[in-house]
């Protein structure tokens, strides 16, 4: 294992994330007893940083990775968690859901510790002085029981800066979905040059894009022999390819057995980054995935469009959930007003006949609304949650 520098510590390349841990046959429990033979295969090899969060397995993840950790000398790792507030609540209670945290988790402090995605969607959940979460926070890394204050983001370029700069230097990292796809499909590659510019070291998760880049296709594999690699599994490329992006300190993979495990350990064995035509050719590779509409973002439609919508955002988001349907696509549309989504598209055409990719965006936006449509809401998805934590809560109290 080879390890970053940060702040005087040396943390693993590689991190163990903690949202896909491997399960008992009902698809549902946590087993607990490969999680723990998974940990201590990691701190064996080298892996010092273990990942969790609140609402990961429905809250059992910290339970399980705690309990697995307690078994060795709190020095020998470093835990991170996170705080939800990007969940949908009636109040928020950073105080409350902390104390617990600890708790489960088994520790009197946290050498990690996270605003858990930081989105236009719940940006000012955070900032409410309500709330008082950052403030509440900061206070607590005064104490020691936080060492150090990031936050993990899904944001769009605009918004990660405006809530950088919001916070004064107080964000010590930022975790960032990036890998060779979304390099150019979220703009990951803006994202870091901006990160790198404001001196904020960038922690990986999503480096294989929940192991689509793991498994990438017949198609896709061949041209990863031919342009990059020829002996390498398109994994161990995808985390090459990070080991070559400026500014990358730890790279978070949620691993699901233990032969995953080996695999990954066994590709930071030492670095080796691939080299500047590899890089290039696995965005090559990239391009076999999509099946993008080509907007270039250059804004002309934009001005003539008499709902004033942000066209080349909402063909960003078109884009990507039609590679993966995911809730934080929706998250971002959610975010805008109602008269800015793509249902409030009105099909008059004046977009398309000045696009010069003569890109039909009248039918782009009605697909995306369809799309979305289908997509659960957060709001729904924390409505559900709840009302499960509240039905497992009475049942454990025999009402």
């Amino acid at each position: 294992m080879y390890y970053s520098d940060f702040k005087g510590l040396k943390l693993s390349k590689l991190g163990f994330g903690t949202m896909r841990l491997p399960l008992m046959e009902d698809g549902k429990t946590i087993d607990s007893a490969q999680t723990e033979e998974m940990v201590k295969y990691a701190l064996d090899h080298g892996v010092n940083y273990f990942d969790t969060a609140y609402p990961y397995h429905e809250g059992k993840s910290e339970l399980v990775v705690g309990e697995a950790l307690s078994k060795y000398p709190r020095e020998s790792f470093y835990l991170a968690d996170k705080f939800p507030g990007h969940q949908v609540m009636s109040t928020y209670d950073p105080a409350g859901v902390f104390e617990d945290q600890l708790k489960k988790c088994k520790v009197d402090y946290f050498d990690f510790y996270l605003l858990h995605n930081v989105n236009e969607y719940c940006e000012e959940v955070y900032k409410d002085k309500r709330w008082g979460i950052i403030d509440y926070f900061l206070e607590q890394k005064k104490l020691g029981r936080i060492r150090h204050l990031g936050f993990s983001s899904h944001a769009g370029l605009e918004m990660l800066g405006e809530f950088i700069d919001y916070c004064h230097g107080e964000m010590e990292f930022c975790q960032i979905q990036l890998n060779y796809l979304d390099w150019t499909l979220q703009d990951a590659e803006k994202k870091v040059a901006l990160l790198n510019e404001k001196n904020v070291p960038i922690w990986v998760m999503e480096p294989v894009r929940g192991g689509k880049l793991a498994k990438p296709g017949e198609k896709a594999e061949q041209m990863l022999k031919e342009k990059v690699c020829p002996k390498c599994t398109p994994a161990a490329l995808a985390f090459r390819w990070l080991q070559a992006v400026p500014g990358v300190t730890v790279v978070l993979s949620g691993m699901s057995d233990l032969e995953q495990m080996k695999q990954n350990i066994e590709t930071f064995d030492q670095p080796a980054p691939l080299d500047e035509k590899q890089f290039t050719g696995m965005l090559e590779v990239a391009e076999v995935f999509k099946d993008s509409v080509p907007c270039t973002a250059c804004r002309y439609c934009c001005e003539g469009c008499p709902m004033q919508l942000d066209i080349p955002t909402l063909i960003s988001v078109y884009n990507e959930v039609r590679i993966a349907p995911h809730f934080n696509a929706r998250m971002r549309v959610d975010a805008m007003p109602e008269d800015k989504r793509p249902t409030a598209c009105i099909g008059c055409g004046q977009c398309s006949q000045i696009c010069p990719q003569k890109i039909d965006i009248p039918s782009v936006m009605q697909d995306l609304a369809d799309r979305l449509s289908k997509i659960r809401s957060w709001a729904e998805i924390c409505a559900e949650r709840e009302a499960a934590a509240k039905a497992l809560a009475a049942k454990e109290k025999g009402e």
